[in-house]
């Protein structure tokens, strides 16, 4: 960012203020954005170092200090610039404020999705591993086994209480969703550093392009004796759910994106289709509107369940 403004700022800046909110340090203009860039690069290579070495719960905390951490260091660059920009020594930089509560408070809230993020994350491989944060089954005893026209089901002994959970994640479309962010967030800095006014239009529309994107990089199934819930994105918000009188029946089918129209949430003649990968999708026909479909690992498992869910006499 400093870069950018190269010929607005003094060959010295002031980065840090005192108390009064006057400068009181400075670096050389060379130094400015070489100092955090360093720093994001040490962090970056310490969380992937402690990430190899001690498993998931290391991965969720990672996206905290990530999301956390590049808040603070872009909210930090663009009140360094917006303080130093046409100034003639780092002495007559602008005094700094409420700009640093507002730069923590998008930290904390940054932080506080990488954590949502990463605990639904961790849950979803803790089922996949065994059971479920609750105390669930990630999985039901025995295969599907043959039904009547409405799919197939599972035997599931009476009084017994049964969940499946699966998760899916598009790579592709999280990382564009990251672009987006990034740009985004870069935007808003600049524009928030008095480098380019025009920003402030362009800013919000990456970040809703960036969350819309983000929001269907992700989806979670969730079966259990309430019904059917598919949560998108990260943070599992928003959430689609279907009580288990509202379901008819419930299939595993393959489906591709060339069927359904690309990738992402997608209406088709097939129905409603959440595409982030080709092949094995669960699939649920309502008593009311058209088929949902969601691509999922180990589909036919919780088209089964919520078969045998369905058919249970109400109360048992």
């Amino acid at each position: 960012m400093p870069l950018a403004a190269a010929g607005r700022l003094p060959d010295e800046m002031a980065t840090h203020w005192g108390s009064n909110g006057h400068p009181d340090d400075s670096m050389p203009f060379w130094a400015v954005p070489l100092f955090p860039a360093g720093l994001w690069a040490v962090t970056v290579l310490a969380l992937a170092l402690t990430a190899r070495w001690t498993g998931p719960a290391a991965r969720s905390w990672a996206g905290v200090v990530l999301l956390s951490g590049g808040v603070l260091l872009t909210g930090a660059q663009a009140s360094i610039v917006h303080a130093n920009l046409d100034r003639t020594t780092w002495a007559d930089a602008a005094p700094v404020g409420f700009e640093v509560v507002v730069i923590l408070a998008a930290s904390a809230l940054a932080g506080l999705l990488g954590h949502l993020a990463g605990r639904r994350a961790t849950t979803a491989e803790t089922a996949r591993s065994g059971g479920t944060a609750d105390g669930t089954a990630g999985g039901t005893d025995g295969g599907p086994t043959g039904g009547p026209n409405d799919g197939p089901r599972l035997d599931v002994p009476a009084g017994e209480r049964f969940a499946w959970l699966s998760r899916t994640v598009n790579p592709w479309l999280q990382l564009t969703a990251t672009l987006f962010g990034l740009a985004a967030t870069v935007g808003a800095g600049a524009a928030a550093a008095g480098l380019a006014d025009v920003l402030w239009a362009v800013a919000p529309a990456l970040a809703v392009t960036g969350v819309a994107v983000s929001a269907c990089s992700t989806v979670q199934a969730l079966v259990t004796p309430k019904g059917l819930e598919i949560a998108f994105g990260p943070v599992g918000w928003p959430v689609r759910r279907w009580q288990l009188d509202a379901i008819e029946s419930a299939r595993s089918e393959q489906r591709t994106p060339a069927q359904v129209g690309g990738w992402g949430y997608r209406l088709s003649g097939l129905g409603t289709t959440v595409m982030l990968r080709r092949g094995d999708c669960l699939v649920i026909h309502p008593r009311r509107g058209s088929d949902f479909a969601v691509s999922v690992d180990d589909a036919e498992r919780g088209a089964a369940l919520l078969n045998s869910m369905t058919a249970r006499p109400a109360g048992r």
